[in-house]
């Protein structure tokens, strides 16, 4: 919901996370974050690729061009701790909702 502060929209929207402070992952789980990681990056890459993104040594909109569209290994620290928090944030609350994530 949204409400009108003088000619501009302030958001009144709270988020509500699932508390995942509770939960830690095994050394197995931490794992597979690096492989999700690379993964949730590649399925990022695919979507802008199929956009009629390229690289390009600066993000450009315009241009469709983005820096980070080069294989997970080349992108910097700092880009793939991006990744990994989101992957580690999903397993958190899968396991924090009750559900079981271990390998086969």
């Amino acid at each position: 919901m949204t409400m009108m502060s003088r000619g501009r929209f302030v958001s009144t929207y709270v988020p509500k996370t699932i508390d995942t402070s509770h939960i830690d992952l095994t050394a197995d789980l931490q794992e597979l974050v690096e492989r999700l990681a690379e993964n949730s990056h590649d399925h990022w890459a695919q979507k802008r690729l199929d956009e009629g993104w390229r690289y390009g040594p600066k993000r450009n909109d315009a241009e469709k061009e983005h820096p980070d569209l080069v294989p997970y290994s080349e992108l910097s620290e700092s880009e793939k701790e991006y990744d990994r928090k989101t992957v580690v944030e999903a397993l958190k609350a899968i396991m924090a909702l009750g559900y079981d994530v271990k390998r086969r």
